[in-house]
């Protein structure tokens, strides 16, 4: 069975950055295109960045192009994200992801796997 685990969230300033990790276990890290959702309260799930296989494609929301990073290190299974220039409406709940699918448009649709979430504040 294919897990994700994230870790790193927390709470921060406006301004502050933090990096979250995603740990895969049950498959290798390599099988999947790797992306990071996040759900702020009373609202919908959204996409916030994805990478390829390897590495070398990356996707990200316009709200985040920038300031957020994604990569990944497929040696240690893990997918990582850098938040910097944090902002109020970053404020949710970021979920690791994982499809055999290349990002699309509806790549939501085609998430095999979510982690379990962790979430990340941003307030003075």
């Amino acid at each position: 069975q294919v897990k994700l685990v994230e870790s790193g969230g927390g709470s921060v300033q406006p301004g502050g950055s933090l990096r979250l990790s995603c740990e895969i276990s049950g498959r290798t890290l390599s099988s999947y295109w790797m992306g990071w959702f996040r759900q702020a309260p009373r609202k919908e799930r959204e996409s916030v960045a994805a990478i390829s296989w390897g590495g070398s494609l990356t996707y990200y929301a316009d709200s985040v192009k920038g300031r957020f990073t994604i990569s990944r290190d497929n040696a240690k299974n893990t997918v990582y994200l850098q938040l910097n220039s944090l902002k109020p409406e970053d404020t949710a709940t970021y979920y690791c992801a994982a499809s055999s699918s290349p990002y699309s448009s509806n790549w939501y649709k085609f998430i095999e796997v979510f982690g379990q979430g962790t979430l990340i504040t941003v307030s003075s």
